[in-house]
């Protein structure tokens, strides 16, 4: 399985999806809830990309670092989700569904803190 490639896949989906929804916000659905999404999924699309290119370069401690990009574009990815379905469904996409995306996308950036921090203390 490439795992750089599905990284990199989902990020530039997350990448699409968070230009549509730009467009959404300042066209048709004013909505400061399309904004947010959008501005989540594109930093963390941009994000995914790196990610991916590190990923395929040989991260070190491969399976925490893969398992924290996933982590963050599935945190991601549930938390706009919700956000978009809230206002094209009228509700929640399932019941704390932001909050955990949310809670996962925190938890992701603090596991590749981690990595990073693991790198640093093997080299010194």
């Amino acid at each position: 399985m490439n795992l750089p490639s599905i990284i990199a896949t989902i990020a530039a989906l997350q990448g699409a999806a968070g230009v549509s929804l730009a467009a959404a916000a300042a066209h048709v659905d004013a909505n400061p809830l399309l904004s947010t999404a959008s501005q989540f999924l594109l930093i963390h699309a941009a994000a995914g990309l790196a990610l991916a290119a590190l990923a395929g370069a040989g991260a070190p401690a491969r399976r925490l670092f893969v398992a924290a990009a996933l982590a963050l574009q599935t945190g991601v990815t549930l938390f706009s989700a919700d956000l978009a379905a809230r206002v094209y469904f009228g509700g929640k996409l399932f019941p704390l569904a932001a909050p955990t995306g949310g809670s996962l996308t925190i938890l992701a950036w603090l596991a590749l803190a981690a990595w990073g921090a693991m790198g640093i203390t093997r080299r010194s």
